[in-house]
């Protein structure tokens, strides 16, 4: 049983320190910081995709992710997360979650010296690592905003008397969401017209204003109005532009001042004038415009009261009416003195003669009727009538009958007066030609009655015609056929030309309008009053360098009538195209010993920008002393021969730069592989040589490896497969050895019964095309149970070389050359037979004396031939054994 005691108070006090120490060596203390919030300062810059990374809190905290459990990382605000920021809640990485991060969109309200900051609170869990940290992201602003005017169409009056150099503010200036430099900078004007310029004002709280200068005297009568546009520029790289149709109205101040067309005017009228008749007309005019042109006629104070009240003058139009009734039997004479009042001005003076002739008889009177519309003596047309349009009747009636009356028309136009179809006293008044408001507004006309011979009282007929205006001239463009130049990738809504057009109608039929046509691209916008064409988007030349299309300039009669103007785009090229290779990387096969300056293969490379920018040029970064490249067509070839057996295989970078400026590159991988081509023989690495030789021992049962012919080709490939076969053999049981045609083992085939020298001759060929290449070798084996006299087997092995060689050469050179025809190797064939024949009987001599001299050492020796041989070998165990085991390890080294 267990027996449960109370804790000392040694032990207490030993578990409480215990406890303290872990406190404060585990995680578990930074349960002590609680109170200590963690900042941590990220920046980063506006227009961040979604996904960019921001910072990683973790690792900047320098917290422990190998805790159990692992650490948590949570935000809060999961409003601002979800809408700016992600927070990986096991790394502590931040991440932008918008789609692009946009600081006017983040701190709308946010000025440059504040900034834009995001502030955020991260907690670190679980609770037992619990932390803190405030995180603040500073989004750094970058010029992704153009400067805008608040109206596309801005005015500004100036009056034409305004002096040299007087300044006007341009009130509707540019805004610009960015800050600091990448806010509006300046101001420019697209015309200035030789008279303006534009002059920028910063004030306190540093915004610009422009202020329009006038630089040359004005007059309104010369030019009342100047279009053009005011480009607001920022200062990013590249800057962004705004535009905005600036129209300059020149307001008209009283600087001319009346003036009569006529200052003397003389009027004849008879006694008998009916009272109301119109005597004559008054016209002044006045440059101005407005109430500074406005005209009022009337009488000098020196003209009698009497004579005011008997010719009446209207005070708007000038027209001399006969107010009273004059006497008939007496000629009189007044002079009228009439004034054109303007205001400010000093009035203009003309002078009217009336003479009034003493009625002897009933005067002839003339009877206007009047085919056009007229209303108190004025007519008025359109200038579409057609010529030889009837105006107005004229009917003479004369109580004279004896008296021939002559009826005539004075004045300036194409108009004429004429008897209507022989009718005696009828004159028929009609226009002789077409009508032209834009030439002349108005004809004053007088229809004088008088006696044929020019005796007799003159009576004078006033009429005015006044033309109306029509919708007869279309817009006429100063220019038919507009060819602009722009260079690629141009920024959006980039200025191109100011269409102007001119129509000499009046009121809205001389108001133009442009429209582009329906062959224009979507990419292009004209404004519709200023005739501005602009580009919306970035052009591409590579994408197309041409663009041809059709401006309409309408006006606002009845039926309109256009123009066309034709718009020829060029679009300059810039070196934005790096060159691009065809292929990502090329490889070429190639067989070795290619001929020096061979063409390998051809690296085709494309530059999609024209002229020097699409010109490209090639250089080899790394093997250049190998290789040569051809610039011109791209041709890789080698300086020298190449063996695939020093290199199969050659990588190299190539490199290709235009010529732009700055200039472009991009580079590829050109790997070069040598196919191989058998030129190289197979090589016999054992034997050795024709020399060595193998002890087989008689007892050796058949199917037993008794050595190898090892072989080597350096080619690969077929070229480096290597077949073995005897091709001749030498021996008492010559067919006892075969060899393996793969491996070149030789194998024993059968019961040995003979000793002595075994010779192969082995050739190693390989299978190599269009010809195999191959080597011969000697393989000599000696069959006995030791070896007994080194020296005898080694002058056996010499002869056996020296046949070999003689054998092997006509049979190699006849692989490596054409093979000469016996007759030409051996001219004299008997001579050959006679040596052969000496050799031989030689041969069979020193096998003999060889055969005696051995045979007497041993009966020399005594005892029985077998037991000497037993005792040779054993003796031989110590000496000549050792010689044999030596050379066979040499070979087995080999």
């Amino acid at each position: 049983m267990f027996h449960s005691r109370g804790p000392s108070p040694s032990r207490t006090g030993l578990i409480l320190g215990l406890c303290i120490l872990l406190l404060y060596s585990s995680p578990l203390s930074c349960v002590a910081h609680f109170s200590q919030a963690k900042e941590l300062f990220y920046s980063i810059k506006e227009g961040l995709p979604m996904g960019a990374f921001i910072g990683a809190i973790g690792r900047d905290l320098k917290l422990d992710f190998t805790v159990d459990p692992p650490l948590l990382f949570n935000l809060p605000e999961k409003k601002l997360s979800g809408q700016y920021v992600n927070l990986h809640n096991t790394t502590g990485d931040l991440y932008t979650s918008a789609m692009e991060l946009d600081r006017e969109t983040v701190c709308p309200d946010g000025s440059e010296h504040r900034g834009c900051v995001l502030s955020l609170d991260v907690f670190v869990l679980p609770h037992q690592y619990f932390q803190l940290v405030k995180v603040k992201i500073s989004v750094e602003d970058v010029n992704d905003n153009r400067p805008r005017f608040p109206v596309e169409a801005i005015c500004v009056s100036i009056p034409e008397n305004a002096p040299v150099n007087a300044r006007f503010a341009v009130e509707q200036s540019a805004v610009d969401p960015d800050l600091g430099s990448h806010s509006v900078q300046t101001y420019w004007l697209v015309n200035d017209f030789g008279v303006f310029t534009l002059d920028v004002e910063e004030n306190e709280g540093g915004e610009l204003t422009p202020f329009l200068i006038v630089t040359e005297a004005l007059d309104r009568e010369t030019q009342a109005e100047y279009i053009t546009d005011i480009v607001a520029e920022d200062g990013g790289s590249p800057p962004l532009l705004g535009t905005a149709t600036l129209k300059i109205i020149i307001t008209d101040v009283n600087d001319n001042c009346p003036r009569f067309t006529k200052s003397l005017m003389n009027i004849t009228l008879h006694g008998n004038t009916s009272k109301g008749a119109h005597l004559g007309r008054l016209h002044a005019f006045d440059s101005d415009l407005g109430a500074n042109a406005e005209i009022s006629y009337a009488y000098s104070e020196r003209v009698p009261r009497d004579t005011r009240s008997l010719f009446h003058l209207d005070r708007a139009s000038g027209l001399i009416k006969l107010a009273g009734k004059i006497d008939t039997h007496t000629s009189e004479f007044y002079k009228l003195t009439v004034l054109a009042n303007g205001p400010g001005c000093i009035p203009a003076v003309a002078t009217v003669n009336v003479h009034v002739r003493k009625v002897i008889a009933a005067l002839p009177t003339v009877v206007p009727r009047y085919i056009a519309v007229e209303r108190d003596g004025v007519v008025t047309m359109k200038e579409s009538e057609p010529a030889f349009s009837p105006i107005a009747f004229f009917t003479v009636k004369n109580p004279d009958v004896s008296q021939k009356l002559d009826c005539h028309l004075e004045g300036f136009g194409p108009f004429r007066l004429t008897p209507y179809q022989r009718l005696q006293n009828e004159y028929l008044l009609e226009t002789t030609q077409d009508l032209d408001y834009e030439e002349t507004q108005e004809y004053e006309l007088t229809v004088v009655t008088q006696g044929a011979r020019g005796g007799g009282p003159v009576i004078k007929t006033f009429l005015k015609v006044q033309v109306l205006d029509e919708n007869d001239n279309a817009p006429i463009f100063q220019q038919s056929l507009v060819e602009i130049s722009v260079e690629e990738n141009n920024p959006p809504n980039t200025f191109l030309y100011h269409f102007q057009a001119t129509d000499r109608d009046s009121g809205s039929r001389g108001e133009v309008i442009y429209i582009l046509g329906g062959d224009a691209p979507d990419i292009f916008a004209v404004d519709r009053d200023t005739g501005v064409l602009s580009v919306a988007t970035a052009l591409d030349r590579e994408e197309k360098e041409k663009y041809r299309f059709s401006v309409r300039a309408l006006d606002q009669g009845t039926p309109r009538r256009e123009s066309v103007a034709t718009v020829l785009i060029r679009v300059e090229d810039r070196n934005d195209n790096t060159p691009r290779f065809i292929n990502k990387d090329f490889t070429f096969f190639v067989p070795e010993n290619f001929p020096g300056f061979g063409e390998i293969g051809v690296l085709s490379v494309a530059d999609a920008d024209s002229g020097e920018n699409g010109w490209v040029a090639l250089s080899i970064l790394n093997g250049s002393d190998v290789f040569v490249i051809d610039t011109g067509r791209g041709a890789l070839r080698a300086r020298t021969p190449l063996d695939r057996e020093q290199q199969g295989t050659y990588e190299l970078w190539v490199e290709a730069v235009d010529g732009g400026k700055p200039a472009l590159s991009c580079v590829t991988m050109v790997t070069v592989l040598l196919l191989d081509v058998n030129d190289n023989p197979p090589v016999v690495l054992f034997p050795q040589s024709n020399q060595s030789y193998m002890l087989v021992l008689p007892d050796t049962p058949p199917g037993t490896p008794v050595t190898e012919v090892y072989a080597v080709d350096r080619d690969t490939g077929m070229n480096a497969v290597i077949a073995y076969s005897i091709i001749k053999r030498k021996g008492a049981e010559p067919a006892s050895f075969d060899i393996d045609p793969e491996t070149g083992n030789i194998t024993l085939q059968r019961e040995l019964s003979n000793r002595g020298l075994y010779s192969l001759l082995v050739r190693v060929s390989d299978h190599g095309q269009p010809e195999p290449l191959h080597a011969t070798v000697v393989v000599n084996l000696f069959v006995n149970e030791t070896v007994s006299n080194e020296s005898y087997i080694q002058s056996l092995l010499t002869r056996e070389a020296e046949v070999a060689e003689v054998e092997e050469r006509p049979w190699y050179v006849g692989q490596l050359t054409d093979r000469p025809r016996p007759y030409e190797l051996f001219p004299c064939q008997p001579v050959l037979i006679a040596l052969s024949v000496t050799c031989l009987g030689l041969l069979l001599f020193v096998v003999a004396l060889s055969s005696y001299i051995c045979c007497r050492r041993i009966r020399e020796r005594g005892g029985d031939g077998r037991e000497e041989e037993v005792e040779a070998s054993l003796k031989m165990n110590g000496g000549s054994v050792r010689v044999v085991d030596r050379k066979i390890r040499q070979m087995a080294n080999i």
